[in-house]
């Protein structure tokens, strides 16, 4: 599974936090992320993190192109930088066009890696990434 990491400037501590709390989930995986988040959560836990030089547009282009499986990306809601803002609905707009599940919070992410380490999100290894419908 491809997962990105990303995380605005106040997040990238709890970013780091998580990320240790759940390594041992996050190292069955390919991990990517923009590049001061991934240096510093790959300095923090020793996982392999492909950094990604243009940043969240770069993480969004490997949205598009179905690269990326899951992504975790905690935003500061306290923000009022519009270019900020703009940047977080492009993302998000691009993982609903994708069927990428995506969090941008703690309790989201949890879940989610959680729901990722019971096997509920291998759908998104099959052909065409496409929901489950039930």
């Amino acid at each position: 599974m491809n997962i990105a990491i990303m995380a605005q400037d106040k997040k990238k501590e709890l970013m780091i936090q998580f990320c240790i709390a759940y390594k041992g989930i996050l190292e069955k995986h390919n991990l990517s992320a923009t590049n001061t988040t991934g240096r510093l959560v790959a300095e923090a836990t020793g996982l392999p993190i492909s950094r990604a030089q243009g940043g969240q547009q770069q993480v969004g282009a490997r949205i598009a192109y179905n690269e990326i499986d899951l992504l975790l990306f905690f935003t500061n809601p306290t923000c009022n930088d519009p270019v900020q803002e703009q940047n977080l609905l492009q993302i998000e707009r691009l993982c609903d066009m994708h069927n990428v599940p995506y969090a941008t919070n703690l309790a989201t992410a949890e879940m989610l890696i959680l729901g990722l380490a019971r096997g509920d999100l291998d759908w998104r290894e099959g052909s065409g990434k496409a929901a489950p419908l039930y």
